[in-house]
């Protein structure tokens, strides 16, 4: 089993809508993408300067699937949207039993 984990730290300007927007694409996207086994979104509540706003735990059950998704239309459209509304964003993938 493949993990893949996005945290995502969002600019201010129409931050909650933004934030809103992305988990509503991401929740959408196990429709859509067979390869997808499973999706978590959470939204951050933390106060510290080092929390992120938002994060994305997936699951698949290869790398390939993984590569699968990565390059899917429907994932590169919420790729398009979040490119345009986050400051930046930080990835950790790993193999699990």
């Amino acid at each position: 089993m493949i993990v893949h984990i996005v945290f995502f730290k969002f600019k201010e300007e129409q931050k909650k809508e933004n934030i809103k927007k992305a988990k509503d694409m991401l929740l959408s996207l196990p429709k859509t993408i067979p390869t997808l086994k499973s999706i978590e979104v959470g939204l951050n509540f933390a106060n510290e300067d080092r929390a992120m706003d938002l994060s994305i735990i997936t699951h698949f059950e290869s790398n390939e699937d993984l590569k699968i998704y990565a390059i899917h239309p429907e994932h590169l459209k919420v790729v398009d949207f979040i490119k345009q509304v986050v400051e930046y964003s930080k990835v950790v993938d790993y193999e699990t039993n």
